[in-house]
C-alpha cells in the first residue's frame, strides 16, 4: 500500500525463471521514467513534451538514456520487450536504434555481456510489436547496467532471472547530479551501433556519472515551453548541444542566447557547456552557426559569466579516421561517438574537478 515497487503483479513465477516488471523494487531505473497515464517509459512528462512540438511528443517515448542497474547472482537472464511503435531506418542499425545492452560492472570498468534486439521479422504489422530472448551469466553475484534503445519506444519490460537467484540494488552513480544533455538526432544517439555507444553513455561509463539524454531527432528547436523545461532539472553540467535542428542561422540567432538566458536564471551556478556542428562536409551555414554559438559564450563571459565553456564541434572528427567516423557526413558511428565522448568527457572534468577516467 505504500511503495507500489513491491506489488505481487511486479514479479511472477514461470517454471525456473521469476520475471519483473520494470519499474521494479531493486532495479534502480535511470533517464527514463513510466507514465502510468500513457502506459509506456518516457524521458520527461508527456503532457510537457506534446505541447512543445508534436515531433517532440513522440520522440519523448523514445528512450535514449534510459538504463536499469541492478546487482544478481543468477545464471541466466532474459528479457521481453514490447514496443508501442517499431521502426527501421536505413542509415542505423537495428541493435542501437530498438536493441538493449546489457553490461557487467567491474572494478575495471564495464563489460558487455549481450546485445538483445528484434528480429526484422518483427516489423510486420503484427498486433504485437516486441521480442524476447535470453543470456548466460557467471552465477556469481556481480553488478549490472541495462541500456533502453535510442529510437524506439518501449510500452513493458520483464526481466527474467533464476527463481532462487539473489537480486538486489546495482553499483550506485557518484553522488553528482545528473549531466543533462540538449540537443537533436545526435545527441538522442543516431547512429550508434548500440544504445551504449552514444557518446553520453561512453561518459557514463568513464565516469560512473548519471544522465539525462533530451535529444530529439530533427525537433530541437529551443521553444519557450522546452528551455523552461530543462531549466528546472536539477543537473551538474548543461551540455547545449542545440544546433542542428535550427532552420536557418537567423532562427539560431534569436533562439540560441535566449535558452542561456532561461537556464541561468533558474541555475546562476550550473554549468554550461556550448556545442556546436560537426558536420564534415561543405554545408554553407555551419561558420555561420559557430559564429551564433560563439557569440553566445562571449556574451555570457562578458557579462561575468565565468561557468560557461565552449567546444567547437568542427574539430570533433579532426586527424585520423575523419572520413570514417560518420554514417553520412552528419551522423557519427560508434569511432565518431567515442570521439565526440573523448573531447566532451575532457571539458567535463576539468569542470568537475575529476581527472582520473
Amino acid at each position: 500500500r505504500i511503495d507500489e515497487n513491491f506489488a505481487a503483479d511486479k514479479f511472477y513465477d514461470d517454471g525456473d525463471m521469476r520475471f519483473y516488471n520494470i519499474p521494479c523494487e531493486s532495479f534502480d531505473l535511470y533517464g527514463v521514467f513510466y507514465e502510468k497515464e500513457t502506459e509506456r517509459f518516457v524521458r520527461m512528462p508527456s503532457k510537457i513534451a506534446d505541447s512543445v512540438r508534436e515531433s517532440v511528443g513522440i520522440l519523448n517515448a523514445h528512450t535514449a538514456g534510459g538504463r536499469i542497474r541492478f546487482s544478481t547472482d543468477a545464471s541466466k537472464f532474459s528479457i521481453k520487450v514490447k514496443y508501442g511503435t517499431l521502426f527501421e531506418m536505413s542509415h542505423m542499425p537495428l541493435s542501437g536504434s530498438a536493441g538493449f545492452v546489457l553490461l557487467e560492472e567491474t572494478e575495471a570498468g564495464v563489460k558487455h555481456v549481450e546485445t538483445f534486439f528484434p528480429p526484422c521479422s518483427t516489423y510486420d504489422n503484427n498486433a504485437e510489436k516486441g521480442f524476447s530472448t535470453s543470456c548466460d551469466l557467471c552465477g556469481e553475484k556481480k553488478n549490472y547496467i541495462l541500456f533502453f534503445p535510442l529510437y524506439n519506444d518501449v510500452k513493458n519490460l520483464v526481466v527474467g532471472l533464476n527463481k532462487d537467484a539473489f537480486v538486489s540494488h546495482g553499483k550506485k552513480y557518484k553522488e553528482f547530479k545528473p549531466i543533462l544533455y540538449y540537443g537533436s538526432s545526435i545527441t538522442q544517439g543516431g547512429c550508434a551501433s548500440r544504445p551504449d555507444n552514444a557518446y553520453q553513455a561512453f561518459i557514463s561509463k568513464w565516469s560512473n556519472t548519471d544522465f539525462i539524454n533530451l535529444g530529439f531527432s530533427g525537433a530541437a528547436r529551443a521553444e519557450d515551453i522546452m528551455c523552461d523545461y530543462l531549466a528546472g532539472i536539477d543537473c551538474s553540467v548543461f551540455i547545449c548541444d542545440y544546433d542542428y535542428n535550427a532552420p536557418d542561422p537567423e532562427y539560431l540567432n534569436k533562439t540560441h542566447y535566449a535558452l542561456y538566458k532561461t537556464f541561468r536564471e533558474k541555475q546562476p551556478d550550473t554549468p554550461v557547456v556550448f556545442i556546436s556542428h560537426p558536420y564534415t562536409g561543405h554545408n554553407g551555414t555551419v561558420k555561420e552557426r559557430f559564429e551564433v554559438i560563439k557569440n553566445t559564450f562571449e556574451k555570457a563571459r562578458a557579462a561575468g559569466d565565468k561557468r560557461v565553456f565552449l567546444i567547437d564541434g568542427r574539430t570533433f572528427f579532426a586527424g585520423e579516421c575523419r572520413e570514417e567516423s560518420t554514417v553520412d557526413g552528419t551522423h557519427p558511428n560508434d569511432l565518431g561517438f567515442y570521439k565526440m565522448a573523448t573531447v566532451i568527457y575532457d571539458k567535463i572534468k576539468e569542470i568537475l574537478g575529476e581527472n582520473d577516467r
